[in-house]
């Protein structure tokens, strides 16, 4: 093509943008922009009349000598399209056309696409394909189908063609999350490691709110590699011929022979287990065939399920579960292998009931092993009966020989959020041994007790757990009668977790709480003067959260003396036991005259109050001030703080220093009922131009 010819071809394109544009102006619903559209039609219909001729020098139209009538009816045509009325009409009926086109290739697309989806889920992934190829027929553009295609294409291990899949997605929409998913999944397939982590960094740029899915992704690959150059190592040496790394191949070799008797087996087992030294070892394992050829011998998996007669049974399955520790023994990709094992899940958790004692014990030793790190943890979630292994787990909880270990795996279980989640329904399996020891106290083992009530504690961080473990009559009436007997035998490892539990549960208002509100908070109050300042401080944490909600234990524990207890901590001093205490006392002073009238007669001109209104802990401010509001209730309480720094500080707090509202609230209220009860404060206020402040502050406290 000439450059002239070149100029004419980009002439008319962008005539063609223009009137494209003209169109859609036209179609608008606005009157107006429709107004505008066509006189915009006409000027540019004039401009094309007027404008400079082509450029091409060669005319190629060729003389028609024959007319017929149907020439002279299209030229009659040709004429009326020179009308800009009759000529945008055309456009747009041509776009119209090609509207409804695109919309019947849409729907034939999505129809094939959704009978590719119906063969994927039933696992017939060819014709998903066929399904998926002939939708891209109709609509080449659609990013769905060629996404959905890659899917299939990887699960028939066609790497390279999903990979082309999903590069045609993404030229269709450059940030589709699923195409990127696909071809990492793909090139990790395919040993790409550098290119597996690009897919999955890109989702981290184009959607940072996916950064924990994005982030297992790249763990995998992380996974992956790992594996692929221990198995480089592990071939490199046994291809060196070293003992130590023929060793392995050859006693799987002599293991992989059956109807052998037992002590065969467990000789071999033993030797395989001593020639495992590292991770060349455990790969050589893997490589080599190994789970196949102890899981699938007959002996031993009769060994595991417990019902051999033979007398070598027990000293087999020992040698099994052995080998299992060798192999796996940081080893992650051996770890997730051995539970996928369909013998593995079968009897793992069983073997945790075994009656007998040193099958249990070699069986926690291994879950212990998985429950160390988080990989390992999510390999047992994710394979192993949950249900089942934690009944089995606390019944090794009551047992001594074997509950530390049973209490290790548990609590490490605990930290996984979905381990929490898939146990909500179990709460009862771990409630119960829990209330059976806090029942009898003074015989359980007091060291295994606290890690239980630890454990519970951390399951109890689920809303639901907590929720379920709060409404049991149970727990509550167990763990007083516990709180009792260990003040009498002054067992303080319990002490302290219990209540700290009591103190996470008590906060749901449930009946049940408030019915033994009064009788917690008394043994609380008798707490109070511990020696322990844990104690002290989980003591006044549980009267925290039970006085909001029983106003019968408030008028019970002021009338036994709480206020002068709760003085004397706040006097000491520490963020939480001071957080705890001011709440509690400010929950009694709300409701309660005498408390106000005895809070004041001991504290004089409220000392206590304005040093904790000094200090930097908002949630004790907060409250210290809404305190000193109820006790100005007293007669003479706001006179005897004339003089003191009491309005300098409510106003600093008023003023917005603050973060939180309602310390900037508490503050404004004590400050303005402190001027009404005693209007000498009013000279200091004025003084620290504390009333436009103040009004400032209760404008705000309006809005909010």
């Amino acid at each position: 093509m000439s450059l002239q010819d070149s100029d004419d071809l980009e002439k008319f394109l962008r005539n063609v943008d223009q009137i494209d544009e003209l169109v859609k102006e036209l179609n608008s619903s606005d009157v107006s922009c429709q107004e505008k559209a066509l006189a915009k039609a006409d000027q540019f219909i004039t401009s094309l009349e007027q404008g400079e001729p082509c450029k091409t020098k060669i005319n190629k139209t060729v003389i028609n000598r024959h007319p017929s009538s149907e020439n002279g009816a299209l030229n009659t045509q040709y004429e009326s399209s020179q009308n800009p009325a009759n000529f945008l009409r055309t456009l747009e009926k041509d776009a119209e056309e090609r509207s409804q086109r695109r919309k019947m290739k849409e729907e034939k697309a999505n129809a094939l696409r959704e009978q590719g989806n119906e063969a994927f889920t039933q696992g017939d992934y060819e014709t998903a394909v066929r399904f998926y190829t002939e939708g891209l027929e109709h609509l080449r553009d659609m990013q769905a189908l060629y996404t959905n295609r890659a899917q299939a294409f990887i699960k028939l291990k066609r790497y390279k063609e999903a990979i082309s899949d999903c590069e045609w997605a993404l030229r269709c929409n450059e940030k589709c999350i699923k195409a990127y998913i696909h071809m990492g999944k793909s090139h990790l397939a395919l040993k790409d490691f550098p290119q597996s982590r690009l897919c999955y960094r890109k989702i981290l740029e184009i959607d940072p709110q996916r950064e924990t899915m994005a982030k297992a992704y790249l763990k995998q690959v992380d996974l992956e590699e790992k594996v692929a150059l221990q198995e480089k190592a592990a071939l490199e040496e046994l291809q060196a011929g070293t003992e130590e790394a023929m060793a392995v191949p050859e006693l799987l070799k002599k293991l992989d022979t059956p109807s052998e008797i037992n002590l065969y087996y467990c000789g071999g087992l033993e030797l395989l287990s001593q020639a495992i030294k590292d991770c060349t070892g455990q790969t050589l394992f893997r490589l080599n065939n190994g789970f196949s050829i102890i899981n699938g011998n007959n002996i031993v998996r009769s060994c595991l399920s417990q019902n051999s007669v033979d007398p070598c049974a027990v000293e087999l399955c020992m040698s099994v579960l052995k080998l299992w520790r060798a192999v796996c023994s940081g080893n992650e990709q051996n770890q997730q292998l051995l539970m996928e094992c369909p013998v593995t899940r079968q009897h793992m958790v069983q073997m945790l009931a075994s009656p007998v004692s040193e099958i249990q014990r070699e069986s926690l030793e291994l879950l212990s092993l998985f429950s160390q790190t988080k990989h390992g943890r999510t390999v047992l979630i994710d394979n192993l009966n949950l249900c089942q292994m934690a009944e089995n787990l606390m019944s090794c909880v009551c047992r001594d020989t074997s509950s530390a270990s049973a209490l290790t795996v548990l609590k490490n279980l605990a930290a996984e959020n979905k381990f929490k989640i898939q146990s909500r329904k179990l709460t009862a399996v771990f409630a119960i041994p829990l209330e059976h020891q806090l029942s009898n106290i003074m015989t359980a083992d007091h060291k295994i007790l606290a890690s239980v009530i630890s454990f519970i504690g951390s399951m109890a961080l689920d809303d639901v757990i907590n929720k379920k473990l709060a409404g049991r009559e149970e727990f509550w009436t167990c763990s007083l009668q516990a709180m009792e007997q260990c003040v009498a035998c002054e067992c303080r490892s319990v002490l302290y977790p219990l209540l700290g539990l009591m103190i996470n549960l008590a906060s749901h208002p449930f009946q049940v709480v408030q019915e033994h509100a009064v009788l917690a908070s008394s043994r609380c109050l008798d707490l109070l003067s511990d020696s322990s300042g844990g104690i002290i401080t989980r003591a006044a944490g549980l009267l925290s959260v039970l006085l909001p909600i029983s106003s019968d234990a408030t008028q019970e524990v002021v009338r036994n003396g709480i206020v002068k207890k709760l003085l004397k901590i706040l006097k000491v001093g520490g963020e939480m036991s001071s957080r705890y205490s001011i709440k509690a006392l400010t929950v009694c002073t709300a409701s309660i005259p005498q408390a106000c009238e005895e809070l004041v007669m001991l504290d004089k001109r409220l000392h206590t109050l304005r040093k904790l209104l000094g200090g930097i802990d908002e949630l004790v401010v907060g409250n210290a001030a809404l305190c000193m509001a109820h006790c100005l209730e007293v007669n003479g309480a706001a006179s005897g703080l004339l003089g003191t720094d009491c309005v300098p500080l409510l106003l600093r707090h008023a003023a917005g220093d603050a973060k939180r509202a309602a310390v900037r609230q508490n503050a404004a209220t004590t400050l303005g009922k402190l001027c009404k009860k005693e209007p000498r404060h009013m000279v200091k206020l004025r003084e620290l131009h504390g009333l436009e402040i103040l009004h400032s502050c209760v404008r705000l406290i309006t809005e909010c």
